[in-house]
């Protein structure tokens, strides 16, 4: 356009009655230059054609980006969703009458309750988040990250112990510090015990472990069980199964046998993640169901493995059991005799997984369906697992490396200025039929996106510091070494870059 910008400003000068004939005219001219190839100035453009350019070299329009991040850039989208959930989770105490803050700890009585924010800082998908931001200190070495999740640690470690007391004559407390000391759900208790052992098995003198073992009493003696011991719901129908508890129990039992030692810990883990995979996973689609219902009417072998059940392959689901798996063989001994078995399933969920990544870098709401939309927690926890499988050794980089970068750049262009993640599936419960999980509203107020994103990009960081992605002839590539590429970079019209 630039070159045409004196036609334009011509025409801006002209009298107004030559203005149509004008008009008239200079689009006589344009349309003469274009077809002839002639610029404005009178030079005639070089024509494009398959003998002088090397057109498989031309930029594509890639929506959402490409190519190999750099850990600067990864980081300075973590920082922006940092920034943003700082904001807007007070750590802290207010009067829930005069709603001003607590002059010091022993004010708290049964009115006090913690200063509400946009989040609320005991739900499972703030537990993913300080899991999310203690992963993000480990990579980047940045105490932002890990004191954001230790000063939240350490003001529910020192309300704790008063308002048990509170607790125990008067039921009616603020209900996100009575999931603390009180769990009610494996919601209540998993993800946010999970990363208080991470936090404490670095720091020990956090003293954390009261909360540790309340929450851990509560998984292991309290939660709803099958017959064999699988953790279960009683909604919506008697002894459903629920994909999202993989995650929200079995990561805290095993990093129990990690802080404790005890194989019995470990032991647990490993065979609910077993019995969830044989009652959820689909070997045919390589993919777990949503939900499981036992059938009452049928034996307990026909209920498993005989009879047909719906299968809906809820995308977030599927990323808390991958997820799970990662966490389990994190600290599973390597002598343990059910690890091979979880590391083989963790590898087929990839490989599954990866086949069914969108063009985008996005996976779906629900994931054989590429109608349904795009959704971002889910990508992000892909992103996370599959990065942390490459560099754990558990997949290889050359076959899902590209498939992780793809995805960082569909999870960075989730996350807009604010710093707040847009695309999230809304919290979700069980059902049988499409609509209902195709349907289901997306807000940049669902919290399940941004523990996941930051852990994603502390992960990212770690693959590109550990690993050797490069740019080869317009594509991502992941070698075993550091070497230099034979790419011949040209430009369009034929000229080298350098």
């Amino acid at each position: 356009m630039r070159k045409y910008r004196k036609y334009f400003v011509s025409l801006q000068r002209a009298p107004v009655n030559d203005k149509p004939n004008y008009m008239k005219k200079t689009a006589i001219t344009l349309l003469l230059l274009l077809l002839t190839g002639m610029t404005a100035t009178g030079q005639k453009q070089k024509p494009v054609n398959d003998a002088n350019t090397p057109l498989h070299l031309m930029k594509p329009a890639y929506p959402h980006g490409y190519g190999v991040s750099k850990p600067e850039e990864v980081k300075a989208t973590m920082d922006r969703v940092l920034s943003y959930i700082a904001s807007v989770t007070p750590a802290k105490l207010i009067d829930n009458k005069t709603k001003q803050p607590l002059a010091s700890l022993d004010a708290v009585n049964a009115d006090t309750q913690l200063a509400p924010g946009d989040f609320r800082l005991t739900s499972y998908e703030w537990g993913v988040t300080y899991s999310g931001v203690l992963a993000a200190y480990t990579a980047t070495g940045d105490t932002t990250y890990r004191d954001y999740a230790l000063d939240r640690f350490r003001l529910l470690r020192d309300i704790a112990p008063r308002y048990r007391s509170i607790y125990q004559t008067q039921k009616n407390i603020d209900v996100n510090i009575r999931r603390v000391i009180d769990p009610h759900a494996l919601d209540d208790a998993g993800a946010v015990c999970s990363a208080m052992i991470k936090a404490s098995l670095r720091q020990p003198e956090l003293g954390l472990r009261p909360l540790i073992d309340s929450y851990v009493s509560y998984i292991m003696n309290k939660e709803y069980r099958l017959s064999d011991g699988t953790f279960a719901r009683t909604r919506p129908h008697y002894n459903t199964v629920w994909l999202d508890d993989m995650f929200m129990g079995i990561p805290a039992l095993a990093l129990m046998g990690r802080l404790t030692g005890d194989q019995h810990y470990y032991d647990e883990a490993a065979t609910q993640v077993l019995h969830f995979a044989q009652r959820m996973f689909v070997p045919e689609a390589g993919l777990f169901r949503h939900g499981w219902v036992e059938n009452p009417s049928a034996s307990d072998k026909d209920s498993k493995e005989g009879e047909f059940h719906p299968a809906f392959f809820w995308g977030r689901a599927n990323g808390w059991a991958l997820l799970t798996l990662c966490e389990v063989l994190d600290v599973l001994p390597s002598s343990h005799p059910d690890r091979a078995d979880i590391l083989a399933l963790l590898r087929i969920h990839i490989a599954s997984l990866a086949s069914r990544q969108g063009k985008d870098g996005f996976w779906h709401q629900l994931l054989d369906r590429p109608d349904t939309y795009e959704e971002t927690s889910c990508t992000a926890i892909y992103t996370y697992c599959m990065a942390h499988a490459i560099n754990q050794g558990w997949v290889d980089a050359l076959s899902f490396g590209p498939t992780v970068q793809l995805a960082w750049h569909a999870v960075e262009s989730a996350v807009n200025a604010k710093g707040q993640v847009e695309g999230v599936c809304v919290g979700t419960g069980m059902g049988f039929d499409p609509a209902f999980y195709a349907c289901r509203p997306t807000h940049v107020m669902a919290a399940h996106g941004y523990g996941p994103v930051i852990w994603a990009g502390a992960e990212m960081i770690r693959l590109l510091q550990q690993q050797h992605p490069k740019m080869n002839d317009s594509a991502v590539q992941f070698y075993p070494q550091d070497i230099p590429t034979d790419e011949p970079i040209f430009n369009v019209d034929g000229s080298t870059r350098f």
